[in-house]
């Protein structure tokens, strides 16, 4: 009896376990029931609504470089980038938006520095075209970090800051741009080095004997951050291929406005912006490298500050 009864002990303990385990995977284990009333609209979401995998493109390139989509790993990532920006359709849909109001400022400032056109999605992959500031403090649509904004030009401090001057911003990643293409001769890898550094950058192709972008194993967010790119440019270069429908009005437009030169001391933005018909926010709006409610400029620097012509503010004055 004393040989036999912790047999029992341990058999009745593997049966409890067992028993735990069979009760754990059927309470988990069941169908997707629906209630009879429910059947109807079930049945017409079914009909309606359809999530489609995507065509991959036979020949995908960037800045006219090609992106071997033969390779697994390559045609995978895209894919990835291609399904994030197809179906989160209220993010993409407003970068359709913003682009036709920002896209014919960049464009021409590309163009004459060289820079392939392909670039501009890269400004739109940083902010979305937003005067976004990032968790270690790259700013403007552009996304400089203050070092690198000075470093190429930009006056930044607490009354300016030309991170957020469009066309300074994309004159200055211009020549970023032109600077780390001296390095790479590759465009994927100069597009890398925007997002990591040519420091980081350079570690990497040292460290892993390649000189390719897509042969290279990277962080998490640079890895993606040419997919995304070309993602974001097959979709917007082809709207109706992955579904996205608009109208010439559903797209945000730059209104009608004036170039006004400034080369003195403002001592109030807000008394300044009602001298010319408009608001402080809308000078903002307008002139976002503004970073505060007066401008000292001992050095008599000449700005370069944008208003709206009177009464374009009223976008049926703009048709």
């Amino acid at each position: 009896m004393k040989k036999i009864l912790p047999t029992i002990i341990k058999t009745g303990s593997v049966l409890a376990g067992l028993l735990i385990i069979w009760v754990v995977i059927n309470l988990f284990n069941y169908s997707y029931v629906i209630s009879p009333e429910d059947q109807p609209h079930q049945d017409e979401f079914n009909l309606k609504y359809s999530v489609f995998s995507l065509n991959i493109p036979e020949k995908v390139d960037f800045a006219g470089e090609e992106m071997p989509i033969q390779y697994f790993d390559v045609m995978e990532s895209l894919d990835r980038e291609l399904l994030v920006n197809t179906y989160w359709q209220s993010q993409t849909l407003m970068f359709f938006k913003r682009a036709n109001k920002y896209f014919p400022i960049i464009e021409p400032i590309l163009e004459k520095n060289n820079i392939p056109a392909d670039f501009k999605y890269l400004a739109l992959a940083e902010s979305g075209l937003m005067n976004v500031v990032s968790p270690a403090g790259a700013s403007g649509f552009w996304q400089f970090m203050k070092a690198t904004g000075l470093e190429y030009g930009l006056e930044i401090n607490n009354e300016v800051d030309e991170r957020y001057n469009l066309i300074l911003a994309t004159e200055a990643a211009c020549k970023l741009l032109n600077d780390a293409y001296k390095k790479y001769e590759s465009w994927s890898l100069v597009a890398a080095s925007y997002n990591m550094g040519m420091g980081g950058l350079d570690k990497q192709l040292k460290q892993q004997k390649v000189n390719d972008y897509y042969d290279l194993h990277l962080n998490s967010e640079t890895a993606r951050y040419v997919y995304r790119i070309v993602a974001i440019k097959l979709i917007m270069d082809n709207p109706k291929l992955f579904s996205f429908h608009f109208r010439e009005k559903d797209l945000y437009q730059m209104p009608i406005t004036e170039e006004i030169v400034v080369d003195s001391t403002i001592t109030d933005w807000a008394d300044f912006a009602l001298e010319h018909n408009t608001n402080y926010k809308i000078l903002r709006e307008l002139n976002p490298w503004i970073r505060g409610l007066s401008l000292t400029n001992k050095n008599k620097k000449q700005y370069s500050v944008t208003i709206p012509k009177k009464g374009y503010r009223d976008l049926r004055k703009n048709d």
